[in-house]
């Protein structure tokens, strides 16, 4: 053979390797061309959950003011949201087809513990960015994974603060607990106690609900036999509406006290009748106030009005646009050479973040949310009063 073919022959072979290799990377990256990235979000838009359905909607508009703005690196983004109604099987089924069907780059929220924890394991087997479960259950940073980034302060700490307020503010000697029978609840189940203990009190009572269940007559009556001055409640929006309208009927007057999952005071006194401003309602809150006199605040709304005019503005559809703004970020930095592995790298740098909601430094061993927490009452017109600014679990275990 002389020394052209022989040349000729090695310089097939080495564009032979670096195609394979090419071909290989390429077909480990998921969810994007040199024309758009795929995102998804799952969220009840329906069933007993659906008004924290407009989570999932609020993340369409950060994406859809990028694509406006002219995309990422000539990149549009791609958004997919499925409807699960908060049952689990049908949140597997959802990201099982967004993955398997159009393939996705990054997943942003997904609202509920059970049905974030059951497609957790599948998301990471497949090594797909996620970023912040709409929850703040242990099961999302114990033990710690490498793809899933958490913005929801822990239901340890929401819990724990609230019944700190209760007993050192309110002076409530007798206090009781409403809680989803599931982590969501669990969780503030186990933080309300344990507070209590340091203040040598008990529960007065404990009573579980299910996701599912819509007649509260029973769990509200053995709260009222209870005499509880105060109940904190871990429960849907749903549930914590049918809790309240039933409580009234009954002549149970008490102290409602809830996570900051039902800090959307305009939503939670619309579907309670108004009974969530007479009743004085306290809740955590992780988030700056809706209308915070802001740029970011103020550009999102505008945005709204233009892009998603059907909307209405407010602690959940705010939700939506903090589990996004991260990630835009992170892909904004990153720029033409996308990646899984990039925008992971850029996320893991994060240092004191904040759009609208709270603000988050992350490390490549570190992905936990922020642990501070006000608390908020709403008062008579349905308005926020600010009870107790920003303040960290001083007894967190997490």
């Amino acid at each position: 053979m002389d020394l052209k073919k022989v040349l000729m022959v090695m310089l097939v072979s080495v564009f032979a390797v670096f195609l394979f290799a090419y071909q290989g990377q390429a077909a480990t990256e998921r969810g994007f061309d040199d024309k758009e990235i795929r995102v998804g979000q799952w969220g009840p838009q329906t069933g007993p959950a659906a008004p924290w359905g407009s989570v999932a909607r609020g993340s369409k508009l950060v994406f859809d003011i990028v694509n406006e703005e002219g995309g990422i690196a000539g990149r549009k983004i791609k958004y997919f949201i499925r409807d699960d109604q908060y049952n689990p099987s049908q949140t597997v089924a959802g990201v099982r087809e967004l993955v398997e069907r159009h393939g996705i780059f990054a997943f942003v929220g997904g609202v509920g513990t059970a049905p974030c924890q059951s497609v957790m394991g599948y998301l990471l087997e497949n090594k797909i960015i996620w970023i912040s479960p709409c929850s703040g259950a242990s099961a999302f940073y114990k033990p710690f994974n490498p793809y899933l980034w958490n913005m929801w302060p822990t239901y340890e700490n929401d819990a724990s603060i609230i019944a700190k307020f209760a007993i050192e503010k309110k002076k409530f000697k007798k206090i009781a607990m409403f809680y989803q029978n599931d982590d969501y609840g669990l969780n503030a189940l186990d933080s309300v106690k344990y507070r209590l203990s340091k203040n040598k009190m008990e529960l007065v009572a404990a009573i579980p609900v299910e996701p599912t269940e819509r007649d509260l007559s029973s769990q509200v009556q053995k709260l009222k036999a209870s005499g509880a001055e105060a109940v904190i409640g871990f429960v849907s929006p749903t549930q914590a509406a049918i809790a309240l309208r039933t409580a009234a009927s009954v002549g149970f007057k008490t102290q409602w006290m809830h996570s900051y999952n039902l800090s959307d005071y305009a939503l939670m006194n619309k579907i309670t009748d108004g009974l969530w401003a007479k009743e004085g309602v306290i809740t955590g809150a992780f988030t700056q106030e809706p209308y915070a006199d802001n740029a970011p605040t103020k550009k999102y709304i505008e945005a709204m009005k233009r892009l998603a005019p059907t909307e209405r503005w407010g602690i959940f559809y705010m939700a939506g646009v903090v589990v996004a703004e991260p990630l835009v970020y992170a892909l904004k930095k990153v720029g033409k050479n996308l990646s899984t592995e990039a925008v992971k790298n850029e996320l893991n740098k994060i240092t004191d973040f904040q759009g609208v909601g709270p603000k988050v430094t992350w490390r490549a061993d570190y992905h936990m949310s922020g642990k501070e927490l006000q608390i908020w009452q709403c008062d008579p017109k349905g308005e926020i009063i600010v009870l107790q600014q920003w303040t960290k679990n001083e007894i967190s275990r997490d």
